[in-house]
């Protein structure tokens, strides 16, 4: 269902009898409480602060303001705004979706519209929830599906879970989910764009089929629990089939952005400061089912950046259990090394030999709580089991273990860390710790692919901001944080700023007594004014700034404007030249040095 969000709604205007709903969704929900659901948020002061999800930090630059319901960040990206502007970005979805994904957790209702007017996006949601009812359905009334629940609950599943996780079965027809979904009126086309069916050309019986038939479904949700793809499991094994089958990435699904289980997971996994990542569906299911619920699982692909990206709002801390050794999978490998690069805290889960979480969860939940807790650091892991299979006395030796820990020892990013660990590998050898930093200098990651990326986790993307739009932004917040100083703007000063500035220096010079942690002074102002007001009072609060620094501002803000007049003066004399007019010449020159006296020398 679409919901009604023209222009009326977004300038905030009575809707009906009403608020709009933006305003009561705002009006229903805290802003440190949404944010919070995404990311670890540490009280500073009157605020919230924490790492920016939006670029690449070390030190926290992120600021929520639960008084002014706002956020932005001071740091590299200097992006900001309200509530739908974080789920918006947070979630790379359009205003539609994130006043959708707020009015839900806000319990507001929205007006819908016609159906025919509906997303292609809201479609496919709508398509997802609709098979996942099927394939429920099919489970639990089907014959075959019967069977396939006995099945379940014999790998350990508890009835509750199945129900919980909405798992199901797709039959084992050509077009049995496919004539269902034409039946409530949705096309082929989407379907297929659902990821749901396939078209096949070449076959005039089948060309349009369903993709999942005969398999166990793992409905695969977003962070807000919404349906957005599936995975499945072959049943009877027999058949000469992939045994796990996920769909192709669609407009909602991209395997490579999503952790199976997380919208379960992310206050646990917070809450604990640490997230468990395991490789199956059955996995995460059974690890909620024992009572560890900070788990979470990449289903089918290799960790990549997105998904470290999305788990580093949560928890710098990971634990994976994989079925990994020191050659192990190189895809594995790799988004091991993809997350030591992004500075997260790892650790490893030594699984028994030839079991998974689930397989050890079956035989007994106390067990895997153990593991869990004797799991290693990734240094203790690569060093115990390098060791354990290379001799470091016998000849030639020395130089195959540091190859093997060399790389993971560069790939550290705190040098106290790394220095602790090049004490270690110089010792297990024998060797002077400079020959290990030679060694590490040397190390390149091309082998890797992961240079690269190495170089873009650095980058902060700095947008150029105008130097008198930063100088006034200075200056202002300046006043907020020191109120008396306002007098300092006079009507001479005064037109240096930008019209809504000038609005709210205005608005200020007639409060008395202005208090910064009162929100409601500047009543009457334009709504993108207050918007502007409400930021400049945030960076007050969060930013360090000395009285004395009113007035050098003032005086750099009138040496630009001078500058700009001087360099108006420079084109006008150069054209007067050209034209051969000495007596404009002449006058101009003398009015340039008229002008230039105004500079005001640097402190």
């Amino acid at each position: 269902m679409l919901y009604n969000v023209n222009n009326y709604i977004y300038c905030g205007k009575k809707y009906g009898n009403m608020q709009s709903p933006i305003q009561e969704i705002k009006n229903r929900l805290d802003i440190v409480q949404i944010i919070g659901e995404y990311l670890k948020l540490k009280k500073t002061g009157v605020n919230f602060r924490a790492l920016c999800p939006f670029h690449s930090e070390k030190t926290p630059s992120f600021f929520v303001s639960p008084s002014r319901q706002i956020w932005h960040c001071f740091g590299g990206c200097s992006e900001g705004g309200d509530i739908f502007k974080f789920v918006m970005k947070i979630e790379g979805v359009e205003f539609a979706d994130a006043l959708r994904i707020l009015a839900q957790k806000a319990g507001v209702k929205l007006k819908p519209i016609r159906p025919e007017l509906r997303t292609e996006k809201q479609r496919l949601y709508e398509i997802c929830e609709m098979a996942t009812k099927f394939f429920e359905r099919q489970l639990k009334e089907s014959s075959i599906g019967k069977e396939v629940k006995k099945y379940l609950l014999a790998r350990g599943l508890a009835d509750d879970s199945i129900r919980e996780w909405r798992l199901g079965y797709a039959p084992d027809t050509w077009q049995g989910l496919s004539d269902f979904l034409v039946s409530k009126g949705y096309k082929k086309e989407e379907i297929i764009k659902a990821g749901l069916a396939i078209k096949k050309e070449d076959d005039k019986r089948y060309n349009f089929y369903d993709r999942f038939r005969g398999r166990i479904i793992f409905p695969i949700f977003d962070l807000n629990s919404q349906v957005i793809g599936f995975g499945a499991r072959i049943f009877k094994e027999e058949n000469e089939q992939a045994k796990y089958v996920n769909i192709p990435n669609t407009l909602l699904y991209n395997k490579s952005q999503v952790l199976y289980g997380l919208d379960r997971a992310k206050l646990e996994i917070r809450r604990k400061d640490f997230c468990i990542l395991v490789e199956g569906y059955l996995d995460v299911i059974m690890s909620n089912q024992a009572g560890i619920k900070n788990v979470a699982a990449v289903s089918g692909t290799a960790l990549t950046n997105s998904q470290l990206l999305i788990l580093k709002r949560y928890s710098q801390n990971l634990t994976t259990a994989f079925d990994m050794d020191i050659a192990g999978d190189l895809a594995t490998k790799k988004g091991i090394d993809l997350a030591q690069l992004m500075d997260f805290n790892l650790k490893i889960v030594i699984m028994p030999e030839g079991k998974d979480p689930a397989d050890i969860i079956k035989e007994d939940s106390k067990i895997w709580e153990k593991v869990i807790t004797n799991s290693k650091s990734i240094l203790d892991f690569y060093f115990e089991t390098t060791l354990s299979k290379i001799n470091p006395e016998a000849s030639g030796n020395k130089k195959e273990i540091a190859k093997i820990l060399i790389p993971p020892i560069k790939r550290i990013q705190n040098k106290i860390e790394q220095s602790f660990w090049i004490k270690e590998l110089a010792k297990k050898l024998k060797v002077s710790e400079e020959s290990i930093i030679e060694e590490i200098k040397k190390t390149k990651f091309e082998s890797s692919g992961l240079t690269s990326y190495f170089d873009k986790t650095k980058e902060i993307k700095i947008g150029k901001i105008p130097r008198k739009k930063m100088l006034e932004e200075k200056l202002i917040s300046l006043i907020l944080k020191f109120p008396k100083n306002i007098e300092l703007i006079d009507k001479n000063y005064l037109s240096l700023f930008s019209p809504p500035l000038q609005e709210i220096l205005l608005k200020l010079q007639k409060i008395q007594d202005f208090d910064l942690k009162k929100n409601n002074q500047l009543k009457g102002l334009t709504d993108q004014t207050l918007d502007l007001f409400n930021y400049l009072s945030l960076k007050a609060e969060v930013e360090t700034g000395f009285e004395e620094e009113i007035s050098i501002c003032l005086e750099e803000l009138v040496n630009l404007k001078t500058k700009g007049k001087l360099l108006e003066l420079s084109e006008s004399i150069k054209e007067a030249e050209k034209n051969g007019d000495t007596k404009s010449t002449e006058r101009l020159m003398g009015e340039f040095d008229k002008i230039a006296k105004r500079l005001v020398k640097p402190r």
